[in-house]
């Protein structure tokens, strides 16, 4: 008859669980560093592990490829940041426009706080595989979800494609912020940003 085998005693006082999901935390916040110093498809296995001070075997306990690393690491910042605008949100006026504007400007100072996360969020992630792609898509819907129950009741902004086409604008405004040095300031970003947020929703014709 086989044996079970004891279970790992921890080391200490931490346990081997506890271990792993450390090991796994630095492995995503050194692949953060490097893919935002280097780009993703300049970084290796080792270059990020090397960061987060572990072996590659390390790296294979918690990631199935450098893909899984990535979708890993681009989750930990998207929600995040998302935290920060949700807080922002939740915690603004009561009106449409104030939480709007409170969010929008919880983003980009974000963004322009911590450019590495920024160039991961936004550019990195870009047309690497379907994989990747799909947790691009997955994460954007539910923020536009989140941020229409947040931002928007007054308006009833529920239409999906419509939330897809604001997000995406947002996106795409804050890229060409970054590309462009961070200029003009970040109350003129938002500006920009809340002109194309707060288009009010025609109803359709009858």
């Amino acid at each position: 008859m086989s044996r079970e085998s004891p279970p790992a005693r921890p080391y200490r006082g931490v346990s081997q669980d506890e271990r792993r999901a450390q090991r796994r935390s630095q492995l995503i916040a050194a692949a953060i560093q490097v893919y935002g110093e280097r780009g993703y498809r300049q970084a290796t296995v080792k270059a990020v592990c090397e960061a987060a001070g572990l072996t590659e075997r390390y790296f294979y306990e918690s990631f199935a490829n450098s893909e899984d690393l990535l979708i890993a690491s681009y989750n930990a910042v998207t929600y995040a940041v998302f935290g920060e605008i949700r807080a922002s949100g939740v915690s603004s006026g009561a009106t449409r426009a104030e939480r709007a504007r409170a969010m929008l400007r919880a983003y980009f100072a974000a963004l322009q706080r911590d450019p590495r996360s920024a160039r991961v969020f936004l550019v990195e992630i870009r047309g690497v595989s379907r994989a990747v792609d799909k947790a691009f898509d997955t994460s954007l819907r539910a923020i536009g979800e989140e941020v229409a129950r947040i931002a928007g009741p007054e308006a009833g902004v529920s239409d999906p494609l419509l939330q897809a086409g604001v997000v995406g604008g947002v996106i795409h405004i804050a890229l060409r912020w970054i590309e462009d040095g961070y200029a003009p300031d970040i109350d003129s970003v938002t500006d920009s940003a809340m002109r194309l947020v707060m288009v009010e929703p025609r109803p359709a014709l009858a």
